[in-house]
């Protein structure tokens, strides 16, 4: 370094007197010029390397961190729609079964419905059967006192008096009972 000194103070002590174009070698120039650089060099490696190194070093962890974070994000998030789907396809499930259950109580119902109508339409039937038969039980209860009734007049007038009242009836109601049983 003390020749490289020795060499600058040559220089500007014999560039003073030259005069020369743009494209002419000037070597003091060039000796301050080299200075003035590496004296910048240094103060540059000084002052703002590191401070530059180090901005740079965060941002490259930074990034290197957001990398990370958008990774384990969308691992999150594929895991996320797996889950979803898993859920969607349970829940479809489910509702398939609702549905079924819904039928089959629907069917059940409809049976049962259609069940009870019949046993209520055969019991109408009996009732009707039974009512139509007492009824005709009392009409034909009715119409043999009426024959008897019709029957002991007739007897009576004819016979006139040769018998009486409660004879005549009887045998009349005999009859009648021997004609209803044949």
């Amino acid at each position: 370094m003390l020749a490289f000194a020795k060499l600058a103070l040559l220089a500007f002590i014999s560039g003073g007197e030259q005069q020369g174009g743009l494209l002419d070698v000037n070597p003091g120039l060039m000796i301050w010029t080299i200075v003035t650089f590496v004296a910048l060099l240094l103060i540059l490696t000084k002052l703002a390397w590191k401070p530059i190194l180090s901005s740079l070093s965060e941002r490259e962890n930074f990034i290197r961190e957001s990398l990370e974070k958008a990774e384990v994000a969308q691992k999150e998030a594929q895991k996320m729609i797996s889950d979803n789907q898993a859920s969607l396809a349970k829940a479809e499930e489910e509702a398939q079964k609702i549905i079924e259950q819904a039928r089959d109580y629907a069917e059940n119902l409809k049976s049962q419905i259609v069940n009870e109508s019949k046993e209520e339409a055969k019991k109408m039937i009996e009732k009707a059967s039974d009512e139509i038969e007492r009824k005709n039980q009392e009409a034909f209860s009715e119409l043999r006192e009426q024959v008897a009734d019709i029957a002991v007049q007739a007897a009576e007038k004819i016979i006139l008096e040769n018998l009486d009242k409660e004879k005549q009836r009887k045998i009349v109601d005999k009859f009648i009972n021997e004609l209803s049983k044949n």
